[in-house]
């Protein structure tokens, strides 16, 4: 239900002027009235906001930790999706970030509680952060394992019953199964590979449930930077084809952690071939009753797949990344060809078979489905065009991922085109208070931005040390810091730093350490939080991460986090003059800004920051030294 302005309008004011008012009586009068700091940083960036939405800008709102960012970007937020009928979106960087926003005590929590403003607050998370009826099915026919069974416990009675009248509800979340695996979860979540739209359980679909609950918020939608960007692809064709978009119609898009966008849109952009799911698909199709020429077309798919993957691994260049670069080869594009001459033969067949019924409606439009996919997927492999290509492990499947170079024009023309009011808010948008490096990566020529320190004193509450480590000798150096106590938070530059890391800790280290992956990450950082261990190990919390007094103590940065040398920022530095100062450093600066970030969170924290540095590492301190809130010292 549509509710109500937080203020009231008259004839002689517009809604901006009254919104305006409103701001600077909530800052100037009722919040310090109910005990909370005057800011002048959170708030100019509230006014600035305002005004962002007035003239629908693009808007980079830069403003140090211990600002009050969210507050200052959802009050206003929050009256213009009134005003509009429409909600505002907010999107944050990962699934983590969005638990962190809603929790009980948190930013949102807190503003309902004082001005009594009855939020409608809904969440529409990632595909992959629910609960796959078909999939969860298909591994109770391959295993027995426990964790199974507590799935099965817990899903509601109307999921296997059917009544007349029956209620149902949302359920199925990742965040729900905290004590899975990542490993376990992956074998019953949503994955590409499933047709929905054929699913004869669809209507009682966990996520089916969940999209029809927060299509119908009033205030605020929140999602990831990956969910909007699966949403803003999908838009156009979704409509076409009679469905509903992936989010609602909104009135703005506050981007927190705006910097990631980029990531986040390549991700989305990405088309992917994985080994081990042809098998699966055909497996289905190769029932009793399919005619003899359409079998011969799978076992031929399934020989050419097999012997593709074989020679892609072949031509794989070393390397300790997980993105795995590769080489040219005639006879890799040949085989591919082949694939796909194949491949629209088998389609035709399908045809033949559905009128026949020999093969399961839902199976067939699955494989019908999988097959355009995949032969789409792999035309673009084998020309010879813009695209970027590489091999990695997903959801310890090895997948041939293929992603165009540059998604500047794309996001320019469906997500910058000025019908929408977008802010992008973080404590690090800038390199120097230069904007350009965020703006030319997303192809935004037009923008408004401005950035406002932090209030805290980080000389009195903050050290910075740094360590000249051997790159061997990096692990038994986090293992002794970590022992000198504090609950400490140790960051990787990539998922294979951490692993390493994770495989050199001795098995009877009196440390109660976690690593991501082990269990669902908010679970996690929820635990870590309350003292339930001391160490925690990640390669994805270096943006957002809020654990303010002595829940966090202690951050170890293990390396500089230099980008990787993989396919995706090799090309960018191939199209770059200037690569090292146009692409490297930039990522580099911006995200160990970040990662020093996490330790002081309001004004009561206090702690210290390690960074482990080799020799090379520390040659360069004077491109990093001058982006620390405090000098480093030796130790």
């Amino acid at each position: 239900m549509r509710q109500a302005l937080p203020f009231p309008l008259s004839k002689d004011k517009t809604f901006f002027d009254s919104l305006n008012d409103w701001i600077g009586d909530i800052f100037y009068d009722i919040l310090p009235e109910k005990g909370y700091e005057l800011r002048d940083e959170q708030i100019f960036m509230s006014f600035q906001l305002e005004k962002a939405l007035k003239e629908r800008q693009v808007l980079f709102a830069e403003a140090g930790v211990g600002t009050g960012k969210t507050m200052a970007y959802l009050l206003p937020a929050i009256a213009y999706a009134r005003y509009t009928g429409k909600p505002a979106l907010i999107s944050c960087a990962d699934e983590a970030l969005i638990e962190q926003l809603v929790k009980k005590g948190g930013d949102i929590d807190r503003l309902d509680e004082l001005f009594n403003l009855n939020l409608d607050v809904r969440l529409a998370k990632s595909r992959d952060q629910y609960l796959c009826l078909q999939r969860f099915e298909g591994a109770k026919k391959r295993s027995e394992a426990d964790f199974l069974d507590h799935i099965e416990d817990t899903l509601p009675e109307f999921v296997n019953k059917t009544y007349s009248m029956q209620q149902m509800y949302p359920y199925g979340e990742r965040s729900s199964y905290p004590e899975l695996t990542d490993d376990q979860w992956q074998q019953v979540n949503y994955h590409p590979i499933q047709n929905c739209n054929a699913c004869d359980m669809r209507n009682k679909c966990g996520q089916t449930l969940h999209r029809n609950h927060y299509r119908e918020a009033t205030d605020l939608v929140i999602c990831s930077h990956d969910f909007l960007m699966e949403h803003i692809w999908t838009k156009e064709n979704r409509k076409h084809e009679g469905q509903a978009p992936l989010l609602p119609e909104v009135s703005q898009i506050v981007l927190d952690e705006g910097h990631l966008l980029e990531f986040a849109a390549q991700r989305a952009l990405t088309y992917e071939v994985q080994e081990s799911s042809l098998y699966d698909v055909t497996e289905k199709v190769m029932v009793d009753g399919v005619r003899e020429k359409t079998l011969g077309l799978i076992e031929r798919t399934i020989d050419l797949h097999t012997e593709f993957f074989r020679v892609l691994r072949s031509n794989l260049i070393p390397s300790e990344e997980d993105r795995k670069a590769i080489q040219e080869d005639p006879l890799l594009k040949r085989i591919g060809t082949e694939l796909i001459r194949t491949v629209d033969s088998l389609l035709e067949e399908f045809v033949f078979e559905g009128e026949l019924f020999s093969i399961p409606e839902y199976e067939l439009n699955l494989a019908e489905e999988y097959f355009e996919q995949y032969n789409f997927s792999m035309g673009l492999f084998v020309e010879n065009g813009d695209a970027i290509s590489w091999l990695e492990e997903k959801d310890e499947i090895e997948t041939l991922v293929i992603m165009p170079r540059l998604v500047t024009d794309i996001l320019e023309e469906k997500l910058f085109d000025g019908k929408l009011p977008i802010v992008f808010s973080s404590a690090t948008l800038s390199v120097a208070k230069d904007f350009t490096y965020l703006a030319d990566t997303l192809g935004i020529d037009n923008f408004e931005s401005f950035s406002v320190p932090s209030p805290f004193e980080y000389e009195e509450v903050m050290e910075i040390f740094k360590h000249p480590v051997a790159q061997q000798a990096k692990a038994p150096k986090v293992l002794e810091l970590a022992a000198e106590g504090g609950q400490t938070l140790v960051l990787f530059k990539s998922k294979a730093a951490m692993q390493s890391f994770k495989r050199a800790v001795p098995t009877d280290t009196p440390l109660a350490i976690e690593f991501e992956g082990d269990r669902e990450l908010s679970s996690v950082v929820r635990d870590f939080q309350e003292g339930k261990f001391q160490v925690l190990c990640s390669h994805h919390l270096w943006e957002g991460m809020d654990l303010p007094g002595d829940a966090l103590t202690k951050v170890i940065i293990v390396d500089l986090p230099m980008p990787p040398s993989d396919p995706v920022f090799d090309a960018k530095r191939k199209f770059s003059e200037h690569p090292l100062e146009e692409i490297d450093l930039p990522f580099m600066q911006l995200r160990l800004q970040q990662g020093v970030g996490r330790l002081i969170r309001s004004s009561s924290d206090h702690g210290e920051i390690h960074l482990l540095l080799t020799e090379e590492e520390l040659r360069i301190e004077h491109l990093w030294q001058n982006v620390l809130p405090v000098p480093a010292k030796n130790r």
